[in-house]
């Protein structure tokens, strides 16, 4: 990564008074269980967003892109209307956050870096939701939680952006930890413990190249919405049901006659990850890598035939994982509908598993796509200048 310090100084002149880093995350397994107050192993890596800023007099706020060059600026006075933002509304959705819980930041002139695909499944924009929190934290002595950083983030991608999201992606960017998987529980809400994942392996994100989008009337808000018919539906049955996390296959399957078709194979998707995400720990602990990475086999099938949230470029590339020597795992990651596959690989099989599956995804789909070896990295960090 550039030096964002040195890039701050040529733009504005002078340097930053604190940078904040925070990284891109992988949902490793447990696909769209956050919301259901599930479970979820996650991990952060070692892409990143950094977020450089100076404090300045008045109330405008000026923000600088150092990947493409743009600049867009703002009002403090102005700050709960996201028209026009662009990319600049995640950083002012944190600041509207704030203000609704009661606190001020003043104006600044700021700065981003960052090496977190967009688009692409690695939660660019949680990145950029928590390393711009966290440099406010630091620079206006804000004192708030880690848990609670986290659900300004959420509230900035559902009543900002429009996207109903959970908090695994901030959860991930901010409890990140190196070499570990992050075992988050949803109900709660804490990280209940990390799972040392066993060396030897790496984890190869292969991009899809199909960018998904996930505000407004999105594919994505309207399983959620299944999903919460499923389980009030369930809940008639089983009372002691409060969401889809409470119910096991078997509920599931004796609930069956209650649901339409759509609430029960999306219900099924989620209970089934749940249920692998426990069967998953268990195996790491026991360094079982080989029986883990199928079920990132199993995770993906279900996504394609349950949760309907693949594409025809993520189905590719997870066939193609099955018949390249070095792989035993390979899942979509993230919200679906494009965006990323996480590929676990033997690590010294993992430069020439890139190659031969950038070569198979050109000749399938004419189209290059980008991969990532990824280290498993530390959560969000800020320093002062």
């Amino acid at each position: 990564m550039s030096n964002i310090k040195d890039l701050f100084v040529e733009f504005y002149g002078v340097e930053p008074t604190v940078i904040a880093k925070a990284p891109g995350r992988l949902e490793i397994l447990g696909n769209h269980t956050d919301y259901n107050e599930g479970i979820t192993l996650s991990a952060a890596v070692d892409q990143a967003t950094e977020f450089a800023l100076v404090p300045v007099e008045g109330r405008e706020c000026r923000l600088h892109d150092f990947r493409d060059g743009s600049t867009k600026e703002f009002s403090l006075d102005n700050i709960d209307d996201p028209t026009g933002g662009g990319w600049a509304n995640y950083v002012k959705g944190v600041i509207s956050q704030l203000n609704k819980r009661g606190i001020e930041i003043g104006a600044f002139n700021g700065a981003i870096l960052s090496t977190v695909p967009l688009s692409a499944g690695m939660s660019s924009s949680a990145a950029l939701e928590m390393s711009a929190g966290f440099a406010f934290k630091e620079q206006f002595n804000i004192d708030i939680p880690k848990a609670d950083w986290a659900r300004i983030g959420q509230g900035v991608e559902n009543e900002y952006m429009g996207a109903n999201t959970g908090l695994l992606d901030q959860f991930s960017s901010l409890f990140g930890e190196k070499d570990a998987l992050i075992y988050s529980d949803f109900r709660t809400v804490e990280v209940v413990r990390t799972v040392p994942l066993a060396h030897g392996y790496s984890i190869v994100v292969v991009n899809s190249m199909v960018k998904h989008n996930f505000t407004g009337e999105s594919d994505y808000n309207i399983r959620r919405r299944l999903c919460e018919g499923a389980c009030a539906k369930i809940q008639t049955k089983f009372p002691e049901v409060k969401a889809l996390r409470d119910v096991s296959s078997e509920m599931l399957e004796t609930s069956k006659e209650l649901l339409d078709q759509e609430e029960y194979l999306k219900a099924k998707h989620v209970v089934e990850e749940c249920e692998r995400v426990v069967l998953g720990t268990e195996l790491l602990d026991k360094g079982d890598v080989k029986a883990f990475g199928q079920l990132l086999f199993d995770s993906h099938e279900s996504s394609r035939v349950n949760f309907d949230n693949s594409c025809p470029e993520l189905d590719f590339l997870i066939e193609q994982a099955k018949s390249i020597p070095g792989c035993i795992g390979a899942r979509l990651s993230g919200g679906g509908f494009g965006g990323i596959s996480i590929h676990l690989v033997e690590e010294d099989k993992a430069e020439d598993y890139c190659k031969q599956i950038i070569t198979a995804f050109k000749l399938q789909t004419g189209v290059d796509t980008e991969t990532f070896i990824c280290k498993v990295g530390a959560g969000a960090t800020v320093e002062n200048i």
